[in-house]
């Protein structure tokens, strides 16, 4: 069969809904974006948490943060999400009860937002490990000869200082959280890939559907990355990261 190159059917009503092919498309593109943002603040809080007790002197909590990361970041994300999906609810009773009764698309979505959280929180965990690591020893030392406690080293001192300096590393996590938001649609969540393989599987266009879901993942890559790369430049460290 020729491939369609024909742009056309972008404009034609969708046999699924009342909206043209282009809209419905687009409408994945919200689901894609919510489930984006939403992992990643999982993420990230999870990440900084998780990376903050790898550094303590405490060997079990240590261990304990880094066999976390290990779990998460060594199984293939498509795993995850099927173990999510189908295997997590057979464990957990109340949890299978309300997939069963909720709207399909939020227990997707919902399932979704659990996986890429916690799978994008093991590769922020080591990203602020190593921020804290690199942290000249003399910061955390005049914090304690101020009579700042652990906590309060943390808190004040260390953190900050280490969330600036891993910023561009966060900027590559969350493009590609973007690019991994394509995962869920092998449990059936409306994202942009999906939508756009629907489009194709209907009307045989399947030229016109990707090229669109390309624009749109494009346009959303964009908008992340020069928004960390303004959060960059306002968190710019003199004499560590120059301010662009």
């Amino acid at each position: 069969m020729a491939l369609n190159f024909s742009l056309d059917s972008l404009l034609e009503q969708s046999l699924l809904t009342d909206d043209p092919w282009w809209v419905y498309i687009l409408w994945g593109a919200g689901w894609t974006i919510g489930l984006a943002v939403a992992a990643f603040a999982l993420a990230l809080v999870v990440g900084v948490v998780v990376g903050t007790l790898r550094t303590t002197r405490n060997r079990f909590v240590a261990g304990l943060c880094e066999a976390w990361i290990e779990l998460f970041r060594n199984i293939p994300l498509i795993v995850q999400i099927f173990i999510w999906y189908f295997v997590v609810p057979e464990l957990v009773p109340w949890y299978k009860d309300w997939l069963t009764e909720a709207d399909p698309a939020v227990g997707q979505f919902v399932t979704a937002f659990l996986c890429m959280g916690l799978f994008t929180s093991s590769r922020i965990a080591e990203q602020v490990r190593s921020g804290i690591a690199s942290i000249p020893r003399g910061l955390p030392n005049a914090a304690r000869a101020l009579g700042f406690t652990p906590l309060q080293s943390y808190c004040e001192v260390i953190l900050p200082m280490a969330m600036r300096l891993i910023v561009p590393p966060l900027t590559s996590e969350a493009m590609n959280l973007i690019k991994n938001t394509a995962v869920a649609m092998t449990i059936g969540l409306p994202e942009l890939t999906m939508r756009a393989n629907e489009m194709g599987e209907n009307t045989f266009t399947f030229f016109a559907a990707y090229l669109w879901a390309t624009i749109l993942y494009i346009v959303i890559a964009l908008v992340v990355n020069r928004l960390m790369v303004w959060v960059e430049s306002q968190c710019a460290i003199p004499g560590l990261i120059a301010a662009k």
